[in-house]
């Protein structure tokens, strides 16, 4: 698989990848492993929610405020 990035874009992906220690294709690598990760995450978090709403487990409104704040935050 190849990805095409601007000569802008290379330049910033290289700069942040010298200052997190990484070469370039490392650091583009490891990001986009994370952001499946990530997603990977969300979809079964959806998928409990879901379950649980399903089973009448639901959660006040306040409550999903301030977890929505602290996720936010970290």
């Amino acid at each position: 698989m190849e990805v095409h990035f601007t000569p802008e874009q290379e330049d910033q992906l290289s700069q942040i990848a010298t200052h997190a220690g990484m070469d370039t294709e490392h650091f583009v690598k490891d990001a986009a492993l994370h952001l499946l990760e990530e997603k990977q995450r969300f979809r079964a978090a959806v998928r409990d929610g879901i379950a649980q709403a399903d089973k009448g487990d639901l959660v006040d409104d306040d409550e999903v405020r301030l977890w929505l704040e602290q996720r936010e935050r970290s």
